[in-house]
């Protein structure tokens, strides 16, 4: 793909990470990121052995392990502290990578050419040009660019998306989220931050884990809401109304919401799979083109996915072939997509199941990951083997 060039709408690691896969096979790449700046806002993600291997082949893994809480295991347990006995965590602790979101992509703006990211330009629209065989780009200042080829990797409420025809609206599941981020020092004796932690009840679950190197304790706790809640890592909340939804629960979650000063609000939702999302000259990737419930900790290993796979496929590209490469592009990954979309859903019902005993639950959860083969699916080599095809 040498001198192929590429816009990507779009900072966040999905986008991050396909414009470093891309500058590494030769193209030349521009990141349109609506925000000023990076900010410290967000919270903890985890990148587990799918997106391990893609970075470690992107010459990223020392340095993703050098940001991401250390643990030790994955526990699950009731609301009353029970051990669910048949759980067994997705990843083995030593291929689990606890991260803070914004620490993260800084590592990955980081690891780019100086420059390839230009801030304060989000894009609010894009028209293919016949007579150029391109792409002009359309910026909320009133600026424009021009590309061989435009990848939407801006979010659950992409502008890209409804360029390419496919505009679907956010769907709620019902669940709002308080989250948060405790420093480590106010949970010494209450907490161990060598441990993933999660605790289910009826209709709510509640999960703990490290970020920062152990800097940082990531507290995701899920509930009913019939509020139209932001999906946001920042609209505001209330510890008091957030530790009065998890009264009588397991000491150490009420002990871990008494140690926050603050907590935000943050809407669950995921979208209808897609059956298409891309044109001749632009295509989606991550939440722009399946956004999905975070019960599987998928998000932004789905986006790194896409990331890889799409780098692959373009890999050697003219500009006469991105439109046959793009149909490659999604003829691999939309399956994948809505089988993780629909397992998401069904593992976050499974959380806050009413009516399963514990072990029946944790074989049901497992059962879920198991079928998703995350640790031992590798993007890159299965687009390889479609270009070997091809």
């Amino acid at each position: 793909m040498a001198g192929l060039n590429v816009a990507i709408a779009g900072a966040g690691i999905g986008g991050l990470t396909a414009a470093i896969a891309l500058q590494q096979r030769g193209a030349q790449v521009t990141v349109y990121e609506k925000a000023t700046e990076l900010k410290e806002l967000g919270a903890g993600v985890v990148i587990g052995m799918n997106g391990e291997r893609v970075y470690q082949r992107l010459g990223l893994q020392d340095s993703l392990a050098a940001i991401a809480g250390k643990i030790s295991g994955w526990t699950l347990q009731t609301w009353q502290d029970e051990p669910l006995t048949k759980w067994r965590a997705p990843y083995p602790a030593e291929h689990t990578y606890p991260v803070h979101r914004a620490q993260f992509q800084k590592l990955l703006h980081d690891a780019l050419t100086p420059g390839t990211v230009q801030f304060g330009r989000g894009c609010v629209g894009a028209v293919e040009d016949a007579s150029s065989a391109g792409v002009w780009i359309d910026f909320a200042d009133g600026s424009h660019a021009r590309a061989d080829l435009l990848i939407g990797a801006d979010g659950i409420h992409s502008v890209v998306q409804g360029v390419v025809g496919a505009k679907r609206e956010p769907v709620s599941e019902g669940i709002m989220a308080y989250r948060g981020l405790i420093p480590a020092e106010r949970l010494h004796g209450i907490y161990d931050m060598r441990r993933m932690a999660m605790w289910v009840g009826p209709r709510q679950s509640f999960l703990a884990f490290p970020v920062s190197d152990g800097a940082l304790l990531n507290v995701v706790a899920f509930v009913p809401t019939d509020l139209d809640v932001e999906e946001s890592w920042s609209a505001p909340g209330d510890v008091a109304a957030f530790a009065a939804a998890y009264a009588g629960w397991a000491p150490t979650v009420q002990k871990v919401i008494a140690a926050m000063d603050g907590t935000f609000r943050w809407g669950i939702y995921d979208r209808e799979p897609l059956t298409s999302w891309s044109t001749n000259r632009i295509t989606l990737l991550g939440d722009s083109a399946h956004a999905v419930t975070p019960h599987l900790g998928q998000g932004a290993n789905q986006a790194v996915e896409d990331a890889i796979t799409l780098a692959v496929v373009l890999e050697d590209a003219r500009p006469t072939e991105i439109a046959d490469r793009l149909r490659r592009y999604e003829a691999l990954r939309i399956d994948r997509n809505r089988q993780v979309r629909d397992g998401s859903r069904n593992a976050g019902m499974l959380y806050r199941s009413t009516g399963l005993v514990p072990d029946l639950q944790a074989e049901k959860i497992v059962g879920i990951f198991g079928g998703l083969d995350l640790t031992t699916y590798d993007a890159e080599r299965v687009a390889r083997d479609a270009v070997l095809v091809h």
